[in-house]
């Protein structure tokens, strides 16, 4: 009998020592979220977001081309200003050969579904003869499921060749977010990698719909991880000589669209 409290010691101390130690990491964890998540909310000043205007605007002469820009922050360049972004200046690009009907519904922040479910909604009514989809980054830091990013993206096809048949779709897929300076680590790494999985859903859904892939992380990911001077303040966001390396990446995959 008197053996049975010293068996009771012995058994309860290993337990104890496991509960300490998973109290302990649960408190480290904790600590590094919370540091996790600080260094993304203060890391960098914010960007106002640019009023552009929202009626169609007609550019250049010729033969009448309506063209539909349907994404997040970026349609509409948050982090410079909106004649610096690559939809405006793609527009112009169109802009040399075209009379160019061109409507701009992208919104800060939106994600895939958003553009399904209300920018789509916004355009159709003009039957573009061509539409850029301009969204991801969102979706990647947002974790949003792949299959339910590929779905939204297909509802946004859709919709628009209901709309019109022939209309020319380009699709931009994420940029590089591993490259964002605002993330610290391992968030930068993992978001890169969600990066990579989105895009790769993207290219599938590109050739399967007869799209054109406009390849922003692949042709410029690269020199946003090399030179932090591409963001705007905020650490996020592309300023305006980030967006210019953007823009003939966008202006190659009209080209290839319309011809």
């Amino acid at each position: 009998m008197t053996k049975k409290p010293a068996n009771h010691q012995s058994a309860s101390s290993p337990l104890k020592k496991l509960l300490l130690k998973t109290g302990l990491l649960g408190a480290f964890i904790g600590v590094f979220i919370t540091i996790e998540f600080l260094i993304i909310r203060f890391n960098g000043s914010a960007v106002p977001v640019p009023v552009i205007p929202r009626a169609m605007t007609v550019l250049g002469h010729g033969k009448t081309l309506t063209y539909a820009v349907l994404g997040d922050s970026t349609t509409v360049a948050q982090g410079a200003s909106y004649g610096e972004g690559y939809a405006y200046m793609s527009a112009k690009h169109l802009a040399r050969h075209y009379s160019v009907h061109f409507i701009n519904a992208g919104v800060s922040g939106a994600k895939a579904a958003d553009v399904a479910s209300l920018q789509v909604a916004q355009v159709v009514r003009y039957a573009p003869d061509v539409a850029l989809l301009a969204v991801g980054a969102n979706d990647v830091t947002g974790l949003t499921r792949i299959s339910s990013v590929e779905h939204s993206l297909q509802q946004a096809i859709d919709a628009l060749r209901a709309a019109n048949p022939v209309v020319k779709i380009i699709v931009t897929g994420a940029p590089d977010m591993g490259s964002v300076p605002r993330l610290p680590w391992p968030v930068r790494q993992l978001v890169g990698l969600r990066t990579q999985a989105v895009n790769h859903m993207v290219e599938r859904l590109v050739a399967s719909n007869n799209l054109v892939f406009a390849r922003i992380a692949e042709k410029t990911g690269p020199a946003f991880a090399a030179d932090a001077g591409l963001f705007a303040a905020d650490k996020f966001h592309p300023n305006a000589h980030g967006y210019a390396l953007w823009t003939p990446v966008i202006n190659e995959a009209l080209d290839t669209a319309i011809h």
